[in-house]
């Protein structure tokens, strides 16, 4: 093994510790030196902590810099990053801590009702506070550890990072992703944006998810460019940042809520030089709105969780609307029919890829790895698609019925498994319908349980105790009886047909 196989090593050897990595309106300003340093810090704390390499760290955190350190401190030190969602329930943490056996918990002083008490539950004897504006007990024990050089000797195919994606059995599926997987999506990105150490990224996505993490961080990091860092997405205050950046990275919700604003026009984007925008289908009338008001062709991508970014529309040539471009030099991405076999130029089909940028296997789950992968080493990603003549990709639907809202990942099984035990909910079937904020709203059809006037509210409270609230349905609509095929199945594309307009008025 050698440090050089250490994602944190690919990205310092780009670093210039004299530049600029990191400032925030509120005026802090920090030197790559300075995450050097405090990375280092971080890594030697974990060490004398008692985590050992390849053990897991989870963190259940709300956006901050020390967020970034601590990233950064679990590469240079060998340990799993497990980003969290700080609006994940006691419910949803109990598996997630049981399943990642952490050595380590990190939290928001916020959050110790559940996540403390979660933790203690599954036996995690390390357990350390992070609140976003810096207070809290693991900043006062790394910031007390002696500073440290070493970085960690990696294999290439050793875990970097721990994430979950939630499936349809409703058991979230662990995703490892190797420092070698995530080092050439990184360079690849960075080369297909065209990102050098003179650009610098208006960061307003959160920390616990992929895109603000892995995908906009990780194209800094190879670069060794700036980051202007905002602790979260606001329209207006991020039209007041665009002269300060030259790339915004964002979800399609992100857009449509600046387009919200009659501020926004060409004047406004003058230094930004790329807009990019994925997570989540981007709709036409949305890119052609943006690029009328403001002289910008949105860069549409595609990826997920198991393979980071596969696709994307380049930055010199066509930016097809409607498309997610076309694959990066090192994914090989197929359209395949049911057995497996490519289809043609225009034909609808399941997308597969492969290649070193995407995942080996799921997290102690060997029969649903092998069920996701093909005998020729083909990741089916789930999602339905197509390529035209020029190689772009069109994604026209997503298996398994998954709803994307605010580009945050809701399968109905977890939802429907929490309102089904709800004791005036017979039976829930939850789906996506359009939105104009978030691209789809969770709506839950239910049969009510016992007579008399249903309450909608009731149901929602129910559900807000135990879901993540980008899980929560914004509406409950009570029926006799849900649609079903000969063999039972609830037939939800007749009821996304049937309340496609129920959110018209948001």
């Amino acid at each position: 093994m050698t440090s050089e196989n250490n994602l944190f090593a690919k990205f310092a050897e780009n670093w210039d510790p004299a530049a600029l990595f990191l400032t925030t309106p509120a005026g802090e300003s920090f030197l790559y030196s300075d995450a050097l340093r405090l990375s280092g810090q971080v890594a030697q704390f974990l060490a004398d902590a008692g985590v050992r390499v390849g053990d897991r760290v989870s963190v259940q955190a709300e956006k901050s810099i020390d967020y970034l350190w601590l990233y950064l401190g679990c590469l240079r030190g060998g340990y799993a990053f497990h980003p969290l969602n700080p609006a994940y329930t006691k419910v949803e943490l109990e598996y997630f801590f049981t399943d990642a056996e952490p050595a380590m918990v990190i939290y928001d002083p916020a959050n110790a009702s559940s996540a403390n008490e979660v933790a203690v539950g599954a036996g995690v004897q390390r357990l350390y506070t992070l609140a976003a504006d810096g207070s809290g007990s693991f900043c006062e024990a790394y910031k007390a550890a002696a500073a440290s050089d070493a970085i960690a000797p990696s294999r290439p195919d050793d875990i970097a990072a721990l994430l979950y994606s939630s499936g349809t059995t409703g058991q979230p599926k662990g995703i490892p992703l190797t420092h070698a997987g995530i080092a050439v999506n990184a360079r690849e990105l960075a080369d297909a944006w065209g990102f050098t150490s003179d650009d610098v990224l208006l960061h307003a996505l959160p920390m616990f998810h992929t895109h603000g993490l892995f995908i906009a961080l990780n194209c800094t990091f190879m670069t060794g460019s700036a980051v202007r860092y905002l602790s979260r997405f606001d329209a207006e205050s991020v039209i007041d940042e665009f002269p300060n950046a030259s790339v915004m990275m964002g979800v399609p919700t992100y857009y449509t809520r600046l387009l919200k604003s009659p501020r926004l026009d060409s004047a406004a984007c003058q230094s930004i030089r790329l807009f990019t925008s994925g997570s989540a289908p981007l709709r036409e009338d949305t890119f052609f709105e943006f690029e009328s008001r403001t002289g910008h062709t949105i860069v549409e991508r595609y990826g997920m969780s198991e393979t980071v970014i596969l696709t994307s529309n380049p930055i010199d040539g066509a930016r097809k609307a409607g498309t997610v471009g076309i694959a990066l030099p090192s994914v090989e991405l197929r359209i395949a029919d049911d057995n497996n076999q490519a289809l043609s130029v225009g034909e609808i089909g399941r997308i597969q890829v492969r290649g070193p940028n995407v995942f080996k296997e799921y997290w102690r789950k060997p029969e649903k790895t092998a069920d996701d992968f093909t005998d020729e080493g083909f990741f089916d990603t789930g999602d339905q698609g197509c390529l035209d003549e020029d190689g772009y990709v069109s994604i026209v639907g997503r298996a398994k019925d998954l709803i994307i809202s605010g580009g945050l990942n809701v399968y109905p099984i977890e939802v429907e498994q929490a309102l089904n035990e709800c004791p005036i909910v017979q039976e829930a079937a939850v789906i996506g319908v359009p939105h104009a904020d978030f691209g789809e709203a969770v709506v839950a059809v239910v049969i009510a349980n016992g007579a008399g006037t249903f309450d909608e509210a009731r149901v929602r409270e129910f559900g807000r105790e135990r879901l993540a609230s980008f899980k929560l349905p914004k509406r409950v609509v009570a029926v006799e009886d849900l649609p079903r095929n000969a063999m039972g199945k609830v037939q939800k594309n007749l009821l996304r047909d049937r309340y496609a307009g129920l959110m018209d008025d948001g």
